[in-house]
């Protein structure tokens, strides 16, 4: 594989980014665009992420998806969060654009398999 042919994964801590607000997903966007893939941890998101009520994972998620910016989510416990946001997370387990995972490992593996498509 050359070096051209590596996908461009990034984490939000590379780019500087992290998801606390509204105003933060074209922030998080714009860093993240040419990239193959984003990875977010749960360190990078705000308590009202996880409160889906808030609106901010869903804005993220429609964002993310409409500039086809492939995203996998680090959760190490997809029930920490409340029940919702666990369902959220096992309806995202086949998403193309949007997965739900509890390592960055099986983050870096599915970015990279999605990438070649």
């Amino acid at each position: 594989m050359t070096a051209d042919e590596f996908p461009r994964i990034r984490t939000a801590g590379e780019l500087g980014v992290s998801l606390r607000t509204l105003a933060d997903v074209n922030e998080v966007l714009g860093a993240a665009f040419g990239a193959d893939g984003l990875i977010l941890t749960e360190a990078d998101l705000s308590p009202e992420f996880f409160r889906l009520r808030s609106g901010l994972a869903g804005e993220a998620f429609q964002k993310f998806t409409n500039y086809r910016i492939r995203v996998a989510l680090v959760l190490p416990d997809f029930g920490a969060h409340g029940e919702r946001f666990a369902e959220l997370a096992y309806e995202h387990r086949a998403h193309n654009a949007i997965r739900f995972v509890h390592t960055e490992e099986e983050a870096r593996a599915w970015l990279q398999t999605s990438s070649r498509r």
